[in-house]
């Protein structure tokens, strides 16, 4: 039996791979479930999977869970260092699944026991990129994309053509905004973002594929992920979510991954690789399609992608200024602080504004981070007492 752990376990990546693993309970024994804050699904889990350990990050809620659990034998810790040592605890596949840039460090402990670790969360790549990957090379660990996206990739390229490979195709479903005027999308409210049309996703990564944010922060994720130049990475939206993504070849043959919109088989081929495995999740009927339709990204109303590019060539803090000054406005937006179209105008304003210095340790891109975070709480601040809160970009 394979050992796996699952950091951020009630999250929705969290969840379906414990929906896989229930159905997988003869192959993978459960070492560790971590947890923000949700205790009573994480005991609720921890049971169901016989779990050794469970870690919840917030403190408060140590004998919340601890009682959860009295019936078991299942070890219980609490707080943000207990999570980031229960990532490095010996298991043969990790799964990282924590939101936001609080993933970077249980990713980067998880890594240094050189295992199989599935990254289903961008935003530590796409902050902290060529440390990740270095830590991965010295360490030996394999690492494994979740995102529908860069696991389609992964499916279909070919490392040992890598000088034939013309570019990636992300593809992207447009999200719930993609045929609304730019007047509609200023007035768009956090129900209206977060409904997504094919995709069932946390509020934060919902709002990011309303803004095709998520696209931009996936063209540098992917860029980290395949070495590949930013000129070499396209996006293209396909609102069906049906082809996930693509990977274009010197001799004119396109590559595709094709599945349905359900996150389950992403996480089922990083479960199984180098296998492939039975999943728990919805099947393709390809005899009920009907049509497949592309259509080019409009950056004009969809300004991220291009910003995403920009960023990589202007270097990491960049992209940490981009990564931290999304998570903030987006929160901002959803605490309907700021309107929909200042997402995107936040992001530019910082990045115009921030001085940009050469970070290339942890600790120097943890407090950059931190830094930018305060910097667009500031800025968002100075909007909402000027009036201006509401206002698009």
């Amino acid at each position: 039996m394979k050992t796996v752990s699952i950091l951020g376990s009630t999250g929705s990546v969290g969840r379906s791979t414990v929906d896989l693993l229930q159905h997988h309970k003869e192959e993978y024994r459960v070492n560790v479930l971590t947890a923000m804050s949700n205790a009573g699904l994480l005991a609720e889990q921890a049971d169901a999977l016989n779990a050794r350990k469970v870690v919840i990050g917030d403190v408060s809620l140590f004998n919340e869970l601890s009682s959860l659990l009295a019936h078991t034998d299942i070890e219980v810790d609490a707080g943000r260092a207990a999570i980031i040592r229960s990532a490095a605890e010996p298991a043969d596949w990790i799964m990282a699944a924590i939101v936001g840039m609080a993933g970077l460090e249980p990713i980067l402990a998880a890594i240094g026991q050189g295992t199989c670790v599935a990254i289903a969360n961008k935003e530590p790549l796409v902050a902290a990129g060529p440390m990740v990957i270095e830590a991965a090379r010295k360490s030996g660990a394999t690492l494994l994309p979740v995102d529908s996206e860069h696991n389609a990739v992964f499916q279909v390229f070919e490392k040992d053509n890598v000088s034939a490979i013309e570019r990636i195709v992300l593809t992207a479903s447009g999200g719930p905004f993609r045929t609304w005027s730019k007047e509609q999308m200023d007035a768009a409210t956090p129900e209206q973002a977060v409904a997504h049309p094919n995709w069932s996703m946390g509020a934060k990564i919902s709002v990011d594929s309303a803004t095709m944010m998520n696209k931009a922060l996936e063209v540098i994720e992917a860029s980290y992920l395949f070495d590949m130049p930013p000129e070499k990475i396209d996006v293209l939206v396909h609102p069906q979510s049906v082809i996930h993504s693509m990977v274009e070849y010197a001799d004119g043959s396109f590559l595709a991954q094709l599945g349905a919109p359900d996150m389950r088989t992403p996480i089922t081929n990083a479960l199984g690789w180098p296998k492939r495995i039975a999943t728990s999740g919805q099947k393709l009927d390809l005899a009920t399609l009907k049509r497949l339709d592309f259509e080019a990204l409009d950056t004009k109303k969809f300004p991220a992608v291009d910003m995403a590019r920009a960023c990589l060539k202007a270097g990491p803090a960049s992209c940490i200024v981009f990564n931290a000054a999304n998570e903030i406005a987006v929160q901002a937006f959803l605490d309907r602080e700021i309107g929909f179209s200042a997402i995107i105008e936040v992001v530019q304003a910082l990045l115009d504004k921030t001085t940009q210095p050469d970070v290339s340790g942890l600790a120097e891109i943890i407090a950059f981070d931190q830094s930018v975070r305060d910097d667009t709480t500031d800025y968002i601040n100075h909007r909402l007492s000027s009036g201006r809160g509401r206002v698009g970009s």
